[in-house]
């Protein structure tokens, strides 16, 4: 409990897989509601029960925060459920086009590509960090054939935000903030100054940015946002557990480090693209 009917939920890698991302759920008069899906119908189920150990309220809805596994391939837990699930407009399309090619493949077929890149590469890091994203594939893969897709049924029209949800004594606005996978989505608490930024945050832990509709600069101006918030605003990270600004500072830094080394190489003469790699 982070507020008064605001609730964070940080996942244990050490108690197992069932959820690998954070979320939380906000707890009103009148209504309640949950943000993420997390990565199996265990951890959205589990979710719920927690919300049910403390309120008997209805759920108005779910949100998933983007389109990624961790974050939405517990989604069928909530249909069956009764509840809503909310995402940006675009998340389902992405769900479909990703994950439906996965479910019945061979691993081997979904991995070459990614293998390929380990045995074509030309230095150390270059192995290093090609052999990270095999095991990231793998895991993406397992879950996929783990899991059956449960797309949303509440789209979010990002030029129709920000929207209000009232619970009955607490309002949260839902918006969106551009940068991790072009679907971001953000809950935010302005009465008690608390954040969902889903992973538009990683506090203590490298930004995850494998997705192609990444917008590293874009980013950067949604961590500037969350930055010109109240100095006591608590943040529920996608990744690592709750923050303060120092959270978000420590986040500016990176990828203000990561823009500077760009700049730098492409001043150098280094071609473009190179340099954005």
């Amino acid at each position: 409990k982070i507020g008064a009917g605001v609730y964070a939920t940080i996942s244990d890698l050490s108690k197992g897989f069932q959820t690998t991302c954070n979320g939380g759920f906000l707890v009103g008069k009148n209504g309640a509601f949950l943000i993420e899906a997390f990565n199996s119908v265990a951890g959205a189920s589990f979710q719920m029960a927690a919300l049910r150990s403390v309120t008997g309220v209805p759920v108005v809805g779910a949100l998933n925060t983007h389109w990624h596994y961790d974050h939405s391939m517990g989604s069928s837990f909530y249909g069956p459920s009764g509840v809503p699930l909310w995402a940006h407009a675009a998340s389902a399309k992405r769900m479909v086009e990703e994950y439906s090619p996965m479910q019945g493949a061979k691993k081997e077929t979904v991995l070459a590509p990614f293998l390929k890149r380990v045995r074509e590469a030309k230095s150390d890091l270059e192995v290093s960090h090609a052999q990270s994203d095999v095991v990231a594939m793998t895991e993406v893969f397992n879950s996929a054939n783990a899991s059956q897709l449960g797309l949303p049924n509440r789209p979010l029209d990002p030029a129709k935000l920000p929207i209000s949800i009232d619970l009955g004594g607490l309002t949260a606005l839902i918006e969106f903030y551009p940068g991790h996978s072009g679907t971001d989505i953000v809950v935010r608490v302005p009465g008690q100054n608390v954040v969902y930024t889903g992973d538009l945050l990683f506090n203590g832990k490298y930004p995850v940015c494998f997705d192609e509709q990444v917008n590293v600069l874009a980013w950067c101006e949604s961590l500037k946002k969350f930055a010109s918030l109240e100095q006591d605003t608590l943040f529920v990270a996608g990744h690592g557990p709750v923050c303060g600004q120092k959270g978000i500072a420590a986040a500016r830094e990176i990828f203000d480090d990561i823009v500077e080394q760009a700049e730098r190489m492409y001043r150098k003469g280094i071609p473009v693209e190179q340099a954005q790699h």
